[in-house]
């Protein structure tokens, strides 16, 4: 479609955008910033960057010359700032051209790395909270430039005036909002003042805030950062950094870890959370950038293997995102991830060396960040794979101490397979360990590169009946008939059946079942549910390749004795089935519905031949 052309925008002529200055607004609210709160963060930074370029221009100056106040009332919001101020051009230039920043004029630009914002959008988030945007300002670049004020309103509209010099005496700004009814959740004193110190704590500029209807003062952040005080000593210094991470995060941490990267201007600290947090489960860490607040969940600060601890970071050169809530992925946040990464890893270094009653309760709450960083970390796995808990035959203990009782350590490769053999391999003599948790197996196998003397090698169904007692032969052929008539009715589920002799005599049979033995029953039923075919085909002759479950019988349980004696073929394959069904219950693994089917029914069955024997 052609627009027809008009005499005074002639065809081909460029033209200008038409802003819509209500819906940039509702977009900065819906999809920018997280919540109308961002508007005396927004000022604030504003009025930080505008005592930036002052000091620049005088550096001379004592640090705490300017500096930044806030007013609230019932009425209205002011912020007011020592800053270099804006004269009439830049006021046309910079707040009334929606995108340019006055951070990016020539004369600062070769300074804008010293700037917390990249982006002139700032002042549009007053109008989330207001419908007016006052402002008065006076330039400390031009000794005497008259102040300027500039009434920006939500409909697009703005007017620009000069003042007399007694509008504004001294260089600065002031930003006055007149909050509409329904912001005041957000410009209420109280919470004005609590805003400011949530995202101003950490500023390096003097901030005050007066409430007009109490007629208070008080400073928004009084002390310096805690990590950049000084302390009688050292011990002094890890209990304020302790008691400053309880109170902003929330918990009383294991250990404080200093955090320090000149590089980057990066300082803060690590707090070790006192007990586990759910596998793969991030916490936000709170990150200032030059003092003001950025972001509480700033997942991107650390590799994911440190979910035990979170951390309070203030720093010069990382890069915030447009809404400057969370920071830009780029090189210098990866380097500052992997430095951070490892300051970590040395304090566990340290700690091990140094503190075994620390590094204890450290793992006993974090094994398992500890187990995924070994996995790829060589220091850390020398240091602490003998310390790391596994679940083993002779319970919950370190591989150093279980190494030292079994020469051979074997690993299972699932929790369900440790469950089935645990008891009767402990009774044998077998040390196990538990393979089926996440880096368990893979960090066993690498027991050899710490200690050299033992032998790792994965549990092969095999190798445990190998370490069964087999029955005299006289035994074997009296439970020939038991045995035929149990595997017949066990042979829908591929399982055989043994008779044999193992500690605990409690224990009436034991279910071996390789992952091997049940993918090849999960293709069988396959091939079953094939008509033939080249498909069919196929399946059968891998099932003719592929291991069978076995359930072994122990002649040395009464219950088991009583089994084999029977010679009533059907309450012989009812009794199999109930053995096989208790078996697989102590396996602890899901069932199939085949399976409780089973368990069900011989239940039954064993329960009418009883009434029917006693009536």
């Amino acid at each position: 479609m052609t627009l027809p052309d008009t005499p005074t925008n002639p065809a081909g002529a460029d033209r200008t955008f038409q802003v819509d200055l209500r819906g940039l607004v509702d977009l900065l609210s819906h999809h920018l910033y997280s919540s109308p709160r961002v508007y005396l963060r927004e000022l604030m930074q504003n009025a930080v960057d505008a005592l930036t370029a002052r000091h620049t221009l005088e550096p001379a100056a004592p640090a705490d010359a300017f500096g930044i106040r806030l007013y609230a009332d019932d009425t209205v919001v002011r912020v007011e700032d020592d800053g270099v101020g804006l004269t009439e051009a830049d006021v046309h230039t910079f707040l009334a051209t929606i995108g340019r920043s006055s951070k990016r004029a020539e004369q600062v630009a070769e300074q804008r790395a010293d700037f917390i914002g990249q982006f002139g959008i700032g002042l549009l988030s007053c109008f989330l909270v207001a419908d007016e945007i006052h402002v008065v300002s006076r330039s400390a670049r031009t000794p005497d430039a008259p102040a300027v004020e500039w009434r920006g309103r939500g409909d697009g509209s703005y007017t620009v005036r000069t003042l007399p010099a007694s509008g504004r005496p001294r260089p600065g700004t002031t930003v006055t909002l007149t909050p509409r009814a329904d912001a005041g959740e957000w410009t209420r004193p109280a919470q004005v003042h609590a805003l400011a110190r949530h995202f101003g704590s950490l500023l390096r500029h003097p901030v005050t805030f007066t409430d007009h209807s109490a007629g208070t003062g008080t400073s928004v952040n009084p002390e310096p950062a805690p990590w950049a005080r000084t302390y009688p000593t050292p011990g002094a210094r890890s209990r304020a950094l302790a008691a400053y991470g309880e109170d902003v995060l929330g918990f009383t941490p294991l250990d404080t870890i200093e955090l320090d990267l000149p590089a980057v201007g990066l300082r803060g600290i690590a707090c070790v959370l006192p007990e586990a947090v759910p596998a793969g489960r991030r916490h936000g860490h709170r990150v200032h950038v030059k003092g003001m607040l950025l972001s509480e969940q700033a997942e991107e600060i650390l590799p994911e293997w440190a979910f035990f601890v979170r951390c309070v970071v203030d720093a010069e050169s990382l890069r915030p995102t447009a809404s400057r809530e969370s920071l830009y992925e780029d090189d210098t946040l990866a380097a500052v991830r992997d430095a951070l990464a490892e300051r970590l890893r040395a304090w566990i270094a340290r700690t091990a060396a140094s503190d075994p009653d620390l590094l204890a309760r450290f793992l006993h709450a974090h094994h398992l960040a500890v187990k995924s960083l070994a996995v790829h970390d060589d220091e850390i796995l020398r240091m602490l794979l003998p310390w790391l808990p596994f679940e083993t035959t002779d319970g919950h203990c370190t591989l150093d101490e279980f190494a030292r009782t079994h020469r051979t350590v074997l690993v299972t490769s699932s929790v369900e397979e440790f469950r089935q053999v645990a008891a009767i391999a402990s009774a044998a003599g077998l040390g196990v360990v538990n393979g089926g948790y996440t880096y368990d197996r893979e960090l066993v196998h690498r027991l050899p590169e710490i200690r050299p003397e033992a032998t790792v090698a994965d549990l092969d169904p095999a190798t445990l009946t190998a370490h069964l007692d087999p029955v005299d032969r006289e035994t074997e052929l009296a439970a020939a008939a038991y045995l035929a008539q149990a595997r017949d009715a066990l042979a829908v589920f591929d399982c055989d059946v043994a008779l044999r002799t193992f500690q605990p005599a409690s224990a009436p049979a034991l279910l071996v079942d390789s992952r091997e033995a049940r993918h090849e029953r999960t293709r069988s039923q396959l091939a079953r549910e094939q008509e033939g075919g080249l498909w069919g085909d196929i399946l059968g002759a891998l099932r003719q390749e592929a291991p069978r479950a076995q359930l072994i019988l122990n002649q040395l349980n009464p219950l088991v004795r009583t089994a084999v004696a029977i010679d009533e073929p059907e309450l012989a394959r009812t009794s199999a089935e109930a053995l096989y069904g208790q078996a697989a219950l102590l396996s602890r693994r899901p069932l199939r519905p085949a399976e409780s089917s089973l368990i069900n029914r011989s239940f039954l069955d064993l329960l009418a031949h009883a009434l029917r024997k006693d009536s």
